[in-house]
């Protein structure tokens, strides 16, 4: 079991790592990027303190150095569940399962808000995972969300075991190889049914499907783990970063404005050394 899991790798997830990795925490850091794609996008930063003027790029670059530099390690998948377990936190990441005795989360700010009725049909029709739950819609008619490329490989994974596969790709450039699979370049407005998923609604039209998958990079704090108090679409946090849940920790965009680099940074650090003395008082 790991002293703590670091989930995100921005400003702030890696600023988390630094400071653990200081401190010879044994800890998990998991993330779907070696550097969260919003730094290397960024046109010019120049409130980044020490180096002014630095492009995007150019700060990418002195992130994954520093950190790898330390030899700190990141384990690049995507988590897609937390779960709070007699004192201890399960992750679940795919096929993967990881235990913690703490948490920081450092997810950002998710770029596709949820559809409407995507939290209602959590579990009851609507998965965030394909290899998790993909076995239970065999030979059945689904629709899958795909926000990036990368995630392609799950969907024809899924085409393999269904019937029919409604895919929504939500990006340019798809290559989807699966002949069961009918692409719709619509963005769906809901999710409804009963006790479980039953259609997807379109402006100018719905499907009858049996569930859906999401697929995406990041989640909502709702979406990610139960009972995590949230305050206007981020996660609410104390002045040492810490959650309404004991041993659960939030730092960089996640908790709100403002959106700074700098910022997330700061939080990282804040959030490490609230952790440190989580584990202290534990023992």
């Amino acid at each position: 079991m790991y002293d703590t899991a670091i989930i995100g790798s921005g400003p702030a997830g890696i600023s988390a790592a630094v400071n653990l990795k200081i401190h010879g925490k044994n800890f998990i850091w998991l993330s779907g990027r070696s550097v969260s794609k919003k730094v290397g996008q960024a046109e010019r930063i120049k409130n980044y303190l020490g180096l002014p003027d630095v492009t995007g790029e150019q700060l990418e670059w002195t992130f994954l150095n520093h950190y790898e530099g330390m030899g700190i390690k990141l384990t690049e998948e995507v988590v897609n569940g937390v779960y709070e377990t007699d004192g201890y936190f399960t992750l679940l990441a795919g096929k993967n399962q990881y235990e913690a005795k703490s948490v920081i989360l450092c997810t950002g700010v998710s770029a596709v808000k949820p559809v409407a009725g995507e939290e209602e049909f959590v579990g009851r029709g609507i998965s965030y995972c394909a290899t998790c739950d993909g076995f239970l819609y065999k030979g059945k008619k689904i629709a899958v969300l795909c926000t990036e490329k990368k995630f392609e490989h799950e969907i024809e994974y899924l085409a393999g075991l269904a019937e029919k596969v409604y895919v929504m790709p939500l990006y340019r450039g798809y290559e989807i190889k699966a002949e069961n699979a009918e692409i719709i370049l619509k963005q769906p407005l809901s999710f409804t049914g009963g006790m479980r998923l039953e259609r997807v609604n379109f402006k100018d039209k719905s499907i009858e499907v049996d569930g859906a998958f999401i697929l995406k990079g990041s989640f909502s704090p709702s979406q990610l783990m139960h009972g995590l108090a949230v305050k206007d679409g981020h996660i609410a946090v104390e002045r040492d970063c810490s959650t309404n849940i004991a041993g659960v920790f939030a730092a960089g965009d996640c908790t709100g404005r403002p959106y700074q680099y700098a910022k997330s940074a700061g939080e990282g650090n804040v959030a490490a050394h609230s952790v440190l003395q989580y584990l202290a008082d534990k023992k």
